[in-house]
């Protein structure tokens, strides 16, 4: 079996577009909320808001791999 140069050239290009597509959302969504969301999970140690953003970025994750498949 060969590896197609393709194939690898369109696995990275959509690997970047959806981290690309995931890092927008996350900063989009950090703009919307009334505080700063990394200072509250790392300086004040906010673990139920980090519960919560876990589970809001493994949803945006799972909607961009949907999407780019």
């Amino acid at each position: 079996m060969e590896l197609n140069p393709t194939f690898l050239i369109n696995s990275l290009l959509y690997s970047f577009l959806g981290v690309a597509m995931f890092w927008l959302a996350f900063v989009l969504i950090d703009k919307l909320t009334p505080y700063n969301l990394w200072k509250e999970i790392i300086e004040e140690k906010n673990i139920a808001l980090a519960i919560v953003v876990g589970a809001m970025c493994l949803g945006i994750a799972l909607i961009v791999a949907s999407a780019i498949h």
